[in-house]
């Protein structure tokens, strides 16, 4: 008697999960595998892999006209994911595997097939765990490579398959594969392989604004002439940002599934430091194409997005910064549905006072014109440079500071300046509720009820706001930094001292000034 059945798989649409139905019916005719549902090349291909990786298996198909439906049909499917459930849905609607009906309606299956039958990994493992969880799916039947991935999200079971035969056997009740669980102890012992600000010489007012940026999630430009050491402070904040909480691990890991970064890691552990080159496309730093995949934005989620030589970049490419550098998070729309993927990065940009890198430099001989510094220095977006709290002027290593080195190591390392970031990231929490959330991101209205100035302070703050021709954006930015560094220092009220080390990095305009001659 030949029957249809419906198998439960699922595919992602940006970082979600889409739940798709994988119906089979075998009906009377000559062979024929015809897979419909709007699939793309790879899915119409799966149907030779299939045939051949049952052939190997010793499985030969029914002489039936074999017909799949990918449902809903309205929604575009890519990849291999589906060979899986779909060769399962034959042998199933052949009567070669029974499986009960209540177990087929809580099992998810997904995976691809090689000729030999073995199941080979996927991407978007983790979404995938993830959206069959919330959707009330009990169990998850996946690739073996897959599996400790899918493990991470609680209260679903895992079965991980090297081979078909395997997960037949399974089924059949004939051998039985343990469940997967996977702990997060085991993948925290790789984190403490930072970089360490031991390891910069000098830099105290660098380190100081790193540390600021880190504490309230404020956006920094590093200018300096090369080799100041603005790519090596650069390269360490991650070692001075607060731990991830498990739902920021989550979030990380599921950017990194779905672009299929994840690699011999089934879990991200520590901030993602990403350095894309000024070369990079517009999909490239974003995300996008016909399937948009997340871009380097995207993979620096709770992490630091590291722009060097940032003049250099298009400045189509750059002015992309300013919507996810606001809502963090950034849209691509497409003609049939728009995708959203998750951009909270702390950004640090980094450029050079001129082309030839050394104007204003005690030691070395700037080469440049006058015009050529105010052409290359004009390659800086008003309303981008606008968005970035930080702007610190990084100077040339001294022979003091290298003579000094062991005293400053000793009194800047990592660990020493996260004790205050951990800090003021508490203070943080408690002021919002135990919200994930920033000073950095504070709105006026909790401008208004949490940046709370002394009586000097306010003095100071207006002469800053005329003698610096402030905006109202930069303003509020003076606020926020100063509310931070108050943080810092553990106090309830912003005092003057934390608004005039706020006014410190708010001066680029005069640096430039100066440099430009």
């Amino acid at each position: 008697m030949l029957m249809q059945t419906r198998i439960l798989s699922a595919t992602t649409i940006g970082i979600d999960a889409c739940l798709i139905d994988v119906e089979v019916d075998l009906s009377m005719g000559l062979l024929q595998f015809n897979i419909v549902g709007l699939p793309d090349v790879a899915i119409k291909e799966s149907r030779q892999r299939i045939i051949t990786a049952l052939k190997n298996c010793g499985i030969r198909l029914p002489e039936r006209k074999i017909t799949v439906n990918l449902a809903p049909a309205d929604v575009k499917k890519e990849g291999a994911l589906f060979d899986l459930p779909i060769a399962l849905g034959v042998l199933h609607a052949a009567h070669e595997v029974p499986i009960a009906a209540a177990f087929l309606a809580e099992t998810l299956f997904v995976g691809e097939l090689s000729l030999d039958g073995s199941i080979r990994p996927i991407r978007g493992m983790l979404p995938i765990a993830r959206g069959a969880h919330k959707r009330g799916i009990r169990r998850l039947m996946v690739p073996q490579a897959n599996a400790a991935e899918a493990a991470y999200v609680k209260d679903l079971e895992v079965f991980g398959f090297a081979h078909i035969t395997e997960l037949v056997a399974h089924i059949r009740g004939d051998r039985t594969v343990a469940q997967t669980v996977s702990s997060l102890s085991q993948e925290e012992s790789r984190i403490g392989e930072l970089l360490d600000y031991a390891d910069v010489v000098g830099q105290n007012q660098a380190k100081r604004a790193l540390q600021i940026a880190a504490a309230g999630r404020h956006n920094i430009l590093f200018i300096g002439s090369p080799g100041s050491g603005k790519t090596m402070l650069a390269q360490r904040l991650a070692s001075i940002m607060p731990r991830m909480s498990f739902e920021e691990m989550l979030d990380v890991s599921t950017v990194f599934s779905v672009s299929g970064k994840l690699g011999s890691e089934s879990f991200i552990c520590q901030r993602s430091f990403r350095s894309p080159h000024h070369t990079i496309s517009a999909a490239g730093l974003v995300g996008g194409g016909s399937f948009p995949q997340p871009g380097e934005i995207s993979l620096a989620h709770h992490g630091v997005l590291f722009l060097d030589e940032f003049v250099e970049f298009r400045r189509s490419v750059i002015e992309l910064l300013r919507q996810p550098l606001e809502s963090k998070e950034i849209s691509i729309a497409r003609a049939q549905q728009s995708i959203t993927f998750p951009a909270s990065f702390l950004l640090i940009a980094a450029l050079n006072p001129c082309p030839c890198g050394y104007r204003g430099d005690p030691i070395k001989k700037c080469i440049c014109t006058d015009v050529q510094v105010k052409r290359y220095l004009e390659r800086l977006s008003g309303p981008l440079l606008d968005r970035i709290d930080l702007q610190v002027a990084v100077q040339p290593v001294t022979y003091r500071d290298v003579a000094g080195g062991a005293k400053v190591r000793q009194e800047k390392t990592s660990e020493d300046l996260r004790v205050g970031v951990e800090r003021a990231v508490a203070l943080q929490q408690e002021r919002f509720n135990g919200r994930l959330w920033w000073n950095a991101w504070m709105s006026k209205k909790e401008i208004d009820t949490y940046c709370i100035l002394t009586e000097p302070a306010k003095i100071v703050i207006e002469k800053a706001f005329q003698s610096l021709a402030l905006s109202m954006r930069g303003y509020h930015k003076l606020l926020k930094i100063s509310r931070t560094i108050a943080d810092l220092d553990g106090v309830e009220y912003i005092d003057k001292n934390h608004v005039q080390e706020a006014i410190l990095y708010r001066s680029l305009e005069s640096y430039l000034e100066k440099i430009r001659g």
